[in-house]
């Protein structure tokens, strides 16, 4: 079978630190892309030490997470001869992702426009917080509680809560990665350059989805349900006799009365009060009430063996740990294990997309600098202009 890489020949320079923007470039890699990490010498991207846990370098695995298949190049550009050595990468290169606060890039020669004069089919995609008209520095939980997120999050009579993974984060890179697909179709067709702008607090805003247009058309706020629906009744968590916890969904009439059937309680079916979905969000406290106490009756694993036995059509799941779900065949073929040379395996989530051919096998993270010597021999300096660089703080080696 070939090796699958849509992206092959495509190279990203990729200027971002932290989680949306490295998981946007990653996905990029993951389909063949020529991916460069520029970090800064000493240092590197914030989460090489967001842990524990951390490997035996010292590396934090969330790092190892979000930027297999890059290279690193650990460069100052601040320095001049540094800002030179990203001007040629960029004129040999299709794509230049950064997160850096609005303007600040500009202010060191690599904003838009300057780097369209050094590449007119450059795409030159940024990430921010709240905008580019906005200087405001935004991390996942602090826009979850600009943009509305936390405020449906969370018990109905408990506080804001975060969600336990920063999904406007990923949101936002993966949303970013569509965007630079497109906007690479765009300079194949146009030979034109392109400038791909997305926000955490934008793309949060189009992840509202449904209950921001409840908002907007109809003026109902949101609120905080817990594990349960607006608009649907029952689709929620029940705790079982064990302590466990099972979800159920009733997403239209057939699958309510399957509930109702399966539970022993058919004549909930037919009370008017629960008779369509409208009727069972209206009189949710009666109805949750009844099934609550229905489902403490039976363990988790009783309901989840009753459910399987009579092949039920209504969707319903377990309430996992972490530990659980990578235990799921689905989950677990989705892993991907790096064996490292001094021994040690880290192993992360695999790419999130299936095709019919095979991806290339997956690099594992770069240390830091790592590739600074070979990035910058590929662009024309000699040895001892390397060296040189190193000796000055220019680059790092790895």
């Amino acid at each position: 079978m070939s090796i699958f890489q849509p992206l092959a020949g495509k190279r990203i320079i990729d200027l971002t630190r932290v989680l949306a923007g490295p998981f946007c470039t990653q996905l990029l890699g993951d389909w063949g892309a020529d991916v460069i990490k520029v970090e800064q010498p000493g240092s590197g991207d914030d989460t090489r030490h967001w842990g524990p846990p951390f490997d035996k370098e010292g590396t934090a695995i969330y790092f190892h997470s979000i930027n297999r298949n890059k290279r690193s190049l650990a460069v100052d550009f601040r320095q001049k001869k540094g800002l030179e050595v990203i001007e040629k990468l960029v004129a040999e290169s299709d794509v230049f992702v950064e997160n850096f606060i609005p303007g600040k890039l500009a202010e060191y020669g690599l904003g838009y426009e300057d780097l369209k004069s050094i590449n007119p089919k450059i795409v030159y995609a940024s990430l921010s917080g709240f905008g580019q008209q906005s200087t405001r520095a935004g991390y996942d939980v602090i826009v979850a509680s600009v943009g509305g997120l936390m405020s449906i999050t969370g018990a109905a009579d408990g506080p804001p809560a975060r969600v336990g993974v920063a999904v406007t984060d990923l949101f936002t890179g993966s949303l970013m990665s569509n965007a630079i697909l497109a906007a690479l179709t765009h300079v194949e067709k146009n030979d034109e350059a392109v400038w791909v702008q997305s926000s955490l607090l934008q793309s949060q805003a189009a992840m509202l989805s449904h209950i921001g247009a409840n908002f907007l058309t109809a003026g109902q706020d949101g609120k905080r349900y817990g594990t349960a629906h607006p608009s649907l009744v029952p689709y929620q968590s029940f705790k079982t006799a064990d302590g466990q916890y099972l979800t159920v969904g009733a997403g239209n009439n057939r699958h309510f009365e399957e509930i109702c059937d399966v539970l022993s309680c058919p004549e909930l079916a037919s009370d008017s009060r629960f008779s369509s979905t409208g009727s069972r969000v209206i009189n949710r406290e009666p109805l949750i009430e009844f099934l609550s106490h229905r489902f403490s009756k039976k363990t988790r694993s009783e309901w989840e063996a009753l459910f399987e036995q009579k092949m039920v059509k209504f969707p319903w799941g377990g309430v996992n740990s972490i530990a659980e779900a990578f235990t799921l065949p689905e989950v677990a073929n989705l892993t991907l294990s790096f064996d490292r040379e001094n021994g040690e395996k880290i192993t992360v989530p695999g790419t999130p997309v299936n095709f019919d051919k095979q991806l290339n096998p997956p690099s594992p993270v770069p240390r830091l600098g790592e590739h600074s010597s070979s990035v910058l021999s590929a662009l024309g300096y000699s040895q001892t202009e390397i060296s040189e660089f190193v000796k000055n703080s220019i680059i790092q080696q790895g």
